[in-house]
């Protein structure tokens, strides 16, 4: 496959998404690397296959740093397109960024999510859970999203950060405006503005009132003299919050969903919950809650797979489709949770890991494990082929999951 063929773009719209694995298999079938063209006119080069994802995902030379990132995307933005959609508004987080600040934002909150410390947060888990599946109990039909995926880990994140439980519907409605921007701009900006005016009046609220929370703690933290200014401190939450629960809301989902689809999967975790380990890391690979990497640029000319991306174009690491790759995962489109699926990429690989990776496994392993003992028979609600997923590109995960928790 040369550049120039690789160079035949394809649209990334709403109906690429509703196709996703189908529309990767025939691009990763033909090439490592293919352009596609999103709805803006953006052009985007997307790294399809399992070698050369995590080769792209610890290349310096495809960088993350915000300001760079966003001078390519308007470079590369058509004159008549909304560039508003790329602001640099909440931008100023570790995942938009490259060592040394990299480093050194990642290394004042990496000790709130080591395995003892998430570890510790599993009879809160389980708590919130039983709660949350009490009520679900009561309903005849329920979107499982609403009732459970959502509130159980938003839950989580809001306590351990120490953000109001009130406000954790407002959180869902921002998080969604802001990840589902090219379908509402005008609603994303207003949603930007709103999580961030909180975001402000909540630092100096736990400046002036310190709290046993992860919020306190960063704004007290010294590393090497070192502290996170205001602008860092609102990226900095405002990434935890959306990255702490947006994740888990979709494997919760996308497992449920999948389990659903496959009942001899169900019947096989419902005779044996210890399976439950396994069963997450199948769901994270073969439909995990992240579908691209955000973006990156290249700094450099970067081949990949025999296909050359040359400098100064935006990039996507494609986690869904490499987790679907055959080379790595024989016959992948195969829900099986007796399957090895370590190695999978769900959760990045490299410098950029998934910080609450853990929290993630955690509240996904407790999550499928008691609903299937708690709904043994649940059923959807209406034909597996009905569902649709959001219109995202960085987020794979469903509008709605109707179920019935009695059959």
């Amino acid at each position: 496959m040369t550049t120039a063929e690789a160079h035949s773009a394809t649209v990334f719209d709403s109906d690429f998404v509703q196709h996703l694995h189908a529309n990767y298999e025939r691009i990763r079938a033909e090439t490592p690397v293919r352009r596609l063209v999103t709805q803006l006119g953006l052009p985007v080069w997307v790294v399809t296959r399992y070698e050369e994802a995590r080769e792209a995902l610890g290349d310096p030379r495809l960088a993350k740093d915000a300001d760079g990132t966003l001078r390519v995307l308007h470079a590369k933005l058509p004159l008549e397109a909304d560039g508003r959609i790329f602001s640099g508004d909440l931008s100023a987080h570790m995942l938009n960024t490259d060592p040394p600040d990299h480093t050194r934002l990642r290394k004042l909150v990496v000790k709130a999510f080591t395995p003892r410390r998430v570890e510790a947060l599993r009879p809160r888990v389980e708590a919130i859970t039983a709660e949350l599946l009490d009520g679900m109990a009561r309903e005849s039909e329920v979107d499982l999203l609403d009732a459970f995926a959502f509130p159980l880990p938003i839950r989580v994140i809001c306590e351990l950060l120490g953000v109001d439980e009130s406000r954790r519907s407002d959180f869902r409605a921002w998080t969604n405006a802001i990840l589902d921007a090219t379908e509402d701009r005008a609603r994303a900006d207003e949603a930007i503005g709103e999580m961030t005016r909180y975001l402000v009046e909540l630092i100096e609220a736990k400046r002036e009132r310190p709290a046993d929370d992860l919020l306190t703690a960063l704004l007290q933290v010294s590393e090497d003299e070192d502290r996170l200014s205001v602008q860092e401190l609102v990226s900095m939450v405002f990434l935890l919050l959306v990255a702490g629960h947006e994740t888990t809301v979709n494997l919760i989902g996308n497992g449920v969903l999948a389990l659903l689809r496959h009942p001899d999967q169900w019947a096989a975790l419902r005779a044996d919950p210890d399976l439950v380990d396994g069963a997450v890391e199948e769901v994270l690979r073969y439909d995990g809650p992240v579908m691209h990497g955000t973006f990156r640029h290249t700094t450099a000319p970067v081949r990949l797979g025999g296909v050359e991306i040359p400098e100064g174009e935006a990039v996507w690491v494609g986690l869904s489709s490499a987790n679907r790759d055959p080379r790595q995962f024989p016959d992948p489109d195969r829900f099986d949770i007796g399957r090895d699926a370590h190695g999978h990429v769900a959760f990045g690989h490299g410098i950029h890991f998934c910080l609450g990776a853990q929290l993630a496994r955690l509240e996904g392993q407790v999550a499928l494990r008691r609903v299937v003992e708690r709904f043994p028979d649940l059923r959807l609600a209406g034909s597996p082929d009905d569902v649709q997923w959001r219109f995202s590109s960085v987020i794979h995960g469903l509008r709605e999951l109707r179920v019935r928790p009695r059959g």
